[in-house]
């Protein structure tokens, strides 16, 4: 940080008092990839944790708790500015589009105010900027103890002990030669409970087993952080949040929207100083439903402020406080991750959740290579190519998925039993869909443009305004997105007339309608054809390729994709050519020149560069 002027300081340091006597500090301990089944004071039996089950004892346990997204740049986007991901465009995983500029982070406010606020240390807040320059102070060092005299401060401690890679066999290594976990894990595999929506394996078992030595360490280091709180003698002024930035680590947890995803711990200490800012008591596990859209206003809130006109949750503590809404849902959502694209949405109200899959020709597993490096994922992956998986287990990898997914969490926590063709819950079913469209129009959830389309609707301005603007007709767009994936033949005539629309987002739709009907759809070949060969967008030519490979079309799409693998110059078109060509296992197609191009490039694409490596790899087994 630059150095200010004396009087400035001097200034800040009488004003720092001040407000310390009318403001409470608060602090927020993040986790990396712990749902809150993990956790000992959310009924984990198995669980070790006694440091963080004390705070819930003093505190709140929110056990309904949700990170919007299941992935921690896109979640983490959300958090700062109190806005939706899809709807600024931040859902894609290290995309760094650009965000409209009212969306100011949450410190600028409190800084307005006089707190100091500082970051240990994680960024990646996936939209353009500089991620550092929002803090006062933000590095693995950053702490409030460096604040001026009395200034009330908001600091984050991002504990990353607990990330997946947490199981990465190196990781787990280096863990136990630093002493972070045993050499023997304190539970035997053999006894580990492996959930239902798991298939029952050695490594999943071990890696259960080493997760939870890894969830005591990073107990450890909550404690250590409370500990030197107390010993400052701040723990009566500071309002403590502990929650985890979204599920994982082991396979369906991290990336999917099912509770081993999205359902996170969330614990708040409110101390005696500030009572009235809670409704809750002492100890009270609260079922109303919060999640990260709500941080960014109740951080506010707790502040003495109202929430600015673009934030989207509410404030859930503080004198700003707003009770949830009658039959309030929380809205999830999901699209690329790492390099993989993929676009699901949902919402729950803690109990009933609904999911919508819009690109159900696509498995359900996975949605990131990264993982692999875990031998849970690793050996699930090679069950099912050995055909050792059977039902759920096995479905998830194969192709095409479900549509609609109903899940009674209450009966049915590990989200295995899909309801949605069950004649008793109709009537849900219906209206829980009807209310997730409503929901994503009222936020113009900008998931239904595909990213490699960003770059050309959203010019020099953002894909935000794209989406609000007179040239963009959302209503009826939202609407193609759910006919294209009713997966109704009747709907044909309507696919054929969005293919003819001057908007290409909508032809995007009519394109996608005829590529997840399938076999349904061969009578339309010529029309895909059409698409192909002269649609002026990229994404649209592809989706029309995919769909005639998958007709019998092989060597005409195969042609084609590899055309607009080697002409396009945009990142996130060439991840779509090469996420096609995986899904019709055509990667054979791809030039070893574009292989070695890509990895040769000067400024390296992390996902294209991981795609080529496979690729490279793969050829010289």
């Amino acid at each position: 940080m630059k150095k200010l002027p004396l009087t400035l300081l001097v200034s800040l340091s009488l004003l720092g008092s001040l407000f310390a006597q009318n403001r409470p500090n608060i602090l927020w301990i993040t986790s990396e990839d712990n749902a809150s089944h993990w956790m000992g004071c959310y009924g984990n039996t198995d669980a070790r944790t006694p440091r963080i089950d004390a705070l819930a004892e003093k505190g709140h346990l929110f056990s309904a708790a949700f990170s919007n997204a299941p992935v921690c740049a896109v979640a983490r986007s959300t958090i700062l500015t109190g806005v939706y991901a899809p709807t600024q465009g931040t859902q894609h995983m290290r995309s760094r589009h650009r965000i409209p500029k009212n969306f100011r982070p949450h410190t600028s406010y409190l800084q307005e105010l006089g707190y100091y606020c500082t970051n240990a240390s994680k960024t990646d807040y996936n939209f353009e900027g500089n991620d550092k320059a929002v803090w006062d102070e933000c590095s693995p060092k950053a702490h409030y103890k460096n604040r001026a005299e009395g200034q009330p401060f908001f600091s984050i401690f991002n504990l990353t002990v607990s990330h997946e890679s947490s199981l990465f066999p190196q990781k787990v290594k280096a863990n136990r030669a630093n002493g972070i976990i045993p050499e023997t894990t304190r539970l035997d595999p053999a006894n580990i409970a492996v959930p239902p929506c798991l298939p029952d394996l050695p490594e999943i078992r071990s890696d259960f087993a080493i997760y939870h030595d890894v969830l005591t360490a990073l107990d450890t280091q909550v404690g250590q952080i409370l500990d030197e709180l107390a010993a400052a003698g701040l723990a009566e002024n500071t309002i403590v949040f502990y929650y985890g930035d979204h599920g994982g680590p082991t396979p369906r947890g991290k990336r999917y929207i099912e509770d081993t995803g999205v359902r996170i711990p969330m614990i708040v200490h409110v101390p005696e100083k500030w009572r009235a800012y809670t409704p809750f008591k002492t100890g009270e596990k609260v079922s109303e439903p919060v999640a990260f859209i709500d941080l960014a206003p109740t951080l506010l809130s707790l502040a003495g402020l109202d929430k600015p006109q673009h934030m989207q949750g509410r404030a859930f503590l503080g004198p700003k406080r707003m009770t949830p809404p009658q039959n309030d849902v929380v809205f999830l959502h999901a699209d690329r991750f790492d390099e993989l694209y993929g676009m699901r949405r949902g919402i729950t109200d803690g109990r009933w959740k609904y999911m919508r899959r819009f690109t159900p020709y696509l498995a359900a597993a996975p949605y990131s290579y990264y993982q692999f490096s875990m031998p849970g994922w690793a050996a699930m992956e090679a069950a099912w190519k050995n055909g050792q998986l059977s039902g759920y287990h096995k479905a998830l990898w194969e192709t095409p998925q479900a549509v609609d997914y109903l899940f009674d969490t209450q009966a049915d926590p590990w989200e295995v039993h899909n309801l949605a063709d069950a004649p008793a819950h109709a009537e849900r079913l219906a209206l829980m869909s009807a209310r997730l469209k409503a929901k994503m129009s009222e936020i113009k959830d900008t998931g239904i443009i595909p990213e490699p389309m960003f770059a050309d609707l959203a010019g020099k301005s953002t894909i935000y305004d794209f989406a609000r603007s007179p040239n963009f007709d959302y209503p009826k767009t939202i609407d193609l997105a759910w006919i294209a994936t009713n997966k109704d033949t009747q709907e044909i005539p309507s696919l054929l007339d969005a293919l003819d629309s001057k908007d290409p987002v909508q032809r995007y739709w009519g394109a996608q309608g005829l590529l997840i009907l399938g076999d349904q759809a061969k009578a339309q070949i010529p029309a895909l054809e059409k698409v192909m060969k002269e649609d002026s967008n990229a994404a649209n030519r592809i989706t029309a390729a995919h769909a005639l490979y998958l007709l019998g079309k092989e060597e005409l799409a195969a042609a084609q994709l590899v055309s607009e693998l080697e002409k396009s110059a945009n990142d996130y078109v060439v991840q779509l050519v090469i996420n096609t060509l995986t899904r019709i296992e055509a990667t054979g197609a791809v030039p070893s020149a574009w292989i070695e191009a890509t990895l040769n490039r000067k400024q390296s694409n992390e996902y294209l560069n991981r795609f080529a490596k496979r690729l490279k790899a793969g050829r010289e087994d």
